[in-house]
Formats: C-alpha cells, sequence, structure tokens
C-alpha cells in the first residue's frame, strides 16, 4: 500500500471519529459554561435589577425578575440538554438567541462586562453554538438515537 492511502486511511478514521466526537466536545464546553452562568443565577441574588437602567430598549422594560428568570433556567436547562444532546439544534438557537441578547443588554459596555472588550465571550459561545444549530448533536446524542429509532 502507498504512503498516499494510508494518509487516506488516517483521514477516513480520523473523519469517523471526529464526527462523534467533536460535536460532543462542543456540547460539553457550552454546557460547562452556561450551566456555570446558570447556577451562579440560582445561588445568587438578581443583579439584573441593580443594572436595569442601563439595558437598552426593549430590554429595560421587562422587569429584572424576568430577565432574570428566564436567562437563569435557560442556561440551567440547556446546560442539561447539551450535555446529553436533546434537542440540540433548538437548544442552540435558544442559548444564541440569550447570548446576543445578554450581550447586547448586560455585557456591550452597558453594565457587567466579564472580559477587556465585552464581546470576545459572546462571539466565542455564539461561533461554538452554530456548527451545533446547523449540523446537530452528531452521533454521540440522544438527538441521533432518537432519529436511529423512530426514523427522520
Amino acid at each position: 500500500m502507498s504512503a498516499i492511502h494510508h494518509v487516506q486511511g488516517l483521514h477516513d478514521q480520523l473523519d469517523r471519529v471526529g464526527v462523534a466526537l467533536a460535536p460532543l466536545g462542543l456540547r460539553l464546553l457550552l454546557a460547562w459554561e452556561y450551566w456555570e452562568s446558570g447556577w451562579m443565577k440560582f445561588t445568587g441574588s438578581n443583579w439584573f435589577a441593580e443594572i436595569q437602567g442601563a439595558f437598552p430598549f426593549p430590554f429595560n422594560v421587562v422587569p429584572p425578575e424576568i430577565s432574570w428568570f428566564l436567562a437563569t433556567w435557560s442556561e440551567l436547562l440547556g446546560a442539561i440538554a447539551l450535555v446529553v444532546g436533546l434537542a440540540t439544534r433548538y437548544v442552540g438557537v435558544a442559548l444564541l438567541i440569550l447570548t446576543l441578547v445578554a450581550w447586547y443588554s448586560v455585557h456591550a459596555g452597558h453594565g457587567y462586562n466579564v472580559c477587556d472588550n465585552g464581546y470576545k465571550l459572546a462571539l466565542m459561545y455564539s461561533v461554538m453554538l452554530l456548527p451545533l444549530i446547523l449540523l446537530g448533536a452528531g452521533r454521540l446524542s440522544v438527538d441521533h438515537w432518537l432519529r436511529r429509532r423512530f426514523g427522520g
């Protein structure tokens, strides 16, 4: 067998492993981040109330208790869904929306900022969510099992 065939065989094996592990890695890393953020909100006090005046319209008209509740539970339930790979595309869209709203209303110079420039983490999370939204959870997921079990 030639060197080209060996390289092609290696690439084929990496493709098979990558299809399973790459989405799992993204799901687990994002789940960790969203869980930590949600858990901080769940166990902490509602600091949205302190900075609501800095929120841009229309987020400044939503009561901070509602915003806090939605952010907390979207992050916690979304993290759990990402870990098991359940409804991953829909959860990905929900978390992308949450991330963009959080960036626009909280992190983009209007209040709480978790990094030097205010957009780096939101951009990273958004870019990481896109493959999950567009390609799904991958083979190591409940989504994949359900699709194989029930078709479609």
